[in-house]
């Protein structure tokens, strides 16, 4: 009987059967299967931030901003104040100016758009008052405008801890071109 030669080779294992060739086609694979997870994701969800004309979209903005120049144009300011489920709203203008017997309030909810809650008010010498349905605890933005829309003031509250929030004009800031 012949003995093996010492140059002879022992038996090769199949590739598929090594652990470097799987470790090598790992994070190919990974990223090939994380790709067409997005792809599937961008295709399915809604991209509603997206516009089709974003020149009248730059438009209402600027008439956002006239808005809320008219506010300050008129000193106008304001306090707000919720408990539970009553509403109270004074407002009042630095210059004298009489102040709209009726105004839009509304509450807005920055992530759940079903709890948001559209007020028409209607008062005298800027005192206002509503029965609202009961906010949910977290943050609130608080829009407050006249009958013709001349005119905004916009707040922040963080219900429960903030019950009062005082609505001021932003500052005018200088335009630079």
């Amino acid at each position: 009987m012949s003995q093996p030669s010492p140059s002879a080779r022992p038996p090769v294992t199949p590739w598929h059967r090594q652990g470097w060739p799987w470790f090598l086609i790992f994070f190919p694979a990974t990223a090939v299967v994380a790709g067409i997870a997005t792809i599937w994701i961008a295709i399915e969800s809604n991209d509603g931030l997206v516009v089709d004309d974003y020149y009248k979209q730059g438009l209402g903005i600027q008439k956002t901003l006239d808005r809320a120049r008219e506010a300050s144009r008129l000193a106008l300011s304001g306090d707000l104040r919720i408990n539970d489920s009553t509403l109270t709203l004074n407002l009042r203008s630095g210059i004298g100016a009489p102040v709209a017997d009726a105004v839009f309030v509304t509450l807005t909810h920055p992530t759940q758009g079903g709890m948001d809650q559209t007020l028409s008010l209607i008062g005298q010498a800027g005192s206002y008052t509503a029965q609202i349905n009961p906010l949910q605890m977290g943050r609130w933005n608080v829009l407050i405008e006249d009958e013709s829309r001349s005119w905004r003031l916009t707040g922040t509250m963080h219900l429960p801890a903030e019950t009062e929030v005082s609505l001021v004009p932003p500052p005018e800031k200088p335009v630079t071109r």
